[in-house]
């Protein structure tokens, strides 16, 4: 059944109104819709066109509604509107996500920044990793599934990383790595801890040594931000072990984390990838708009 009532917050992308009307439509909710003040105009036209696509099927257009200016208060009176908005929906940067999480007094589903790590194990195939961290990182460097962190397991790294730090370079990629990498790459930049906890959508990427899955893990634990993780590996007992300790929405094994991805994973279109625990975790789509409720059929039957 249909959550309610969804607001939707979100900076800039015009593409957002889209489909964030058509997916609240879609699973029988009806939404609010805050926009950035960059794409005020284009969302307006989105929604324009949206009114009339509902006029001509019938359906009521008060359904999809853009909130008329763009006044930074809005958001305010939004998270304020507990009985009239059922759920909030924000996507944008950290201090959006925090604003609407500190102050909502409606329950919120979060998309928080993409904070995502590619881990080489020892036992990972070397041609995979070289693809893979390629890919994860410079693929499209501005998305939230783009990899910001690369470690590598001490036992392979004078071997592997060379040539994904010179396809990385080839590619326009900025590289910043710890004192082993360093001694490996002395075109490497040296990295701040501020590294770790940075989400720099741009090419941009640094890079730690580690000994192997369990000092990974610690790393993505400490700095992540729980929406996607990888590990490649040949070896299965440790696939197995990075699955169940990485408390991330999405975890892969062998695979780019760019693919954090609604469409990706066959759900069609999203509103964001939930970082939260309760309800929706990983892609926000048409089933994780609605909710559930328990119909009891009876012939009469009471309780002794």
């Amino acid at each position: 059944m249909p959550l309610g009532v969804i607001g939707i917050i979100y900076e800039s992308r015009p593409n957002v109104t889209a489909d964030a009307g058509g997916l609240a439509l879609k699973s029988g909710n009806a939404a609010i819709l805050r926009g950035g003040s960059e794409s005020f105009h284009s969302s307006r036209a989105l929604v324009a066109a949206l009114h009339e696509g509902l006029k001509s099927a019938g359906l009521p257009e008060d359904a999809i509604q853009l909130v008329p200016n763009r006044d930074r208060a809005a958001v305010g009176l939004m998270l304020a509107m507990n009985g009239v908005i059922d759920i909030i929906v924000p996507r944008g940067g950290a201090s959006l996500i925090e604003r609407v999480q500190r102050e909502s007094r409606i329950p919120v589903i979060a998309h928080l920044e993409g904070l995502c790590h590619t881990y080489i194990d020892g036992a990972g195939d070397p041609a995979k990793a070289r693809a893979i961290v390629l890919n994860a990182k410079m693929r499209r460097v501005s998305i939230c599934g783009a990899t910001e962190t690369l470690l590598v397991d001490r036992r392979v790294a004078k071997t592997v990383l060379p040539p994904i730090l010179a396809d990385l370079r080839a590619a326009g990629c900025e590289l910043r790595g710890d004192p082993e990498v360093l001694v490996l790459d002395g075109a490497v930049a040296p990295a701040t801890e501020q590294d770790w906890r940075t989400e720099y959508l741009d090419a941009i990427l640094a890079i730690r040594v580690v000994d192997g899955v369990e000092e990974a893990i610690a790393h993505i634990e400490r700095f992540g931000s729980h929406h996607t993780d990888a590990i490649v590996t040949e070896d299965n007992a440790v696939a197995e072990r990075f699955l169940r300790a990485v408390d991330s929405a999405i975890v892969l094994v062998n695979a780019s984390t760019q693919f954090a991805d609604g469409g990706e994973f066959g759900m069609g279109a999203e509103i964001g990838i939930s970082t939260d625990r309760f309800h929706a975790r990983g892609p926000v789509g048409v089933e994780q708009l609605t909710s559930y409720k328990y119909v009891v059929r009876g012939t009469g039957q009471v309780r002794p």
